[in-house]
């Protein structure tokens, strides 16, 4: 069967700004769980940096920012034409408040406290909507990723991905056929401030190839790899 990528270009980047550094934690690890790969900005005004300046497919972003609100941050990047989405958390409740964020062009809304896994659901769901095309799964042969979902079955048999296997994954899959380097691998799906290292990027692929077959990822010596045909 041939590939079949019909939503997003590789690992989701998802740029989190937000400045409690409890929260910010709980809440990151919850996405890179669901396979997302996260940057975060403590403030205002790294975070408006970051996002006009990053290639980033969405953004959750808090109202209550030091050094520059939220509401500011995303009515900049709306002026300087930035597509990502938005899903903005607030501490606030009031219906005014939700009609201004959304009036500056938020596509979506969560007030605090909530449970990280509706956040994970609310953001696959954005994506979702966002995407121009209506489908969200690609295959390779044997190998089905239901990217929406994040599930990967071989033969029809549910496969159990870590978070960084499912990024690896889908990386693939988008190239499937091309040659992928282990620089370029390193570079997508690593958040900034994670550490790098090609040692594991080896390590990821031989994971993958036990779990999906040793043929489906070829190893092409001194320049990187080739999944599929």
């Amino acid at each position: 069967m041939a590939l079949r990528f019909t939503d997003w270009e590789g690992a989701i980047r998802i740029l989190f700004v937000e400045d409690d550094d409890e929260l910010a934690a709980r809440v990151s690890n919850h996405l890179q769980e669901a396979g997302f790969v996260v940057d975060r900005a403590a403030d205002g005004d790294v975070g408006w940096y970051m996002g006009d300046s990053g290639a980033y497919d969405a953004a959750v972003l808090d109202l209550g920012l030091p050094r520059l609100p939220g509401l500011d941050v995303l009515k900049r990047w709306r002026t300087a034409g930035k597509e990502l989405l938005v899903l903005v958390l607030s501490a606030r409740a009031a219906w005014s408040e939700r009609v201004d964020v959304l009036n500056a062009g938020a596509d979506d809304y969560v007030t605090k406290p909530f449970h990280p896994p509706e956040l994970v659901a609310r953001l696959r769901a954005l994506l979702r909507r966002g995407s121009r095309k209506t489908e969200a799964f690609c295959s390779e042969g044997d190998v089905v990723l239901d990217v929406g979902a994040g599930l990967v079955t071989v033969r029809g048999v549910p496969v159990e991905m870590t978070a960084r296997e499912l990024q690896i994954l889908t990386y693939f899959m988008y190239r499937s056929g091309r040659l992928v380097s282990q620089s370029e691998l390193i570079e997508h799906v690593y958040a900034e401030d994670e550490y790098r290292d090609s040692n594991t990027i080896q390590v990821y692929v031989a994971r993958l190839r036990k779990k999906l077959g040793r043929e489906t990822i070829r190893t092409v010596r001194g320049m990187g790899y080739r999944f599929g045909k």
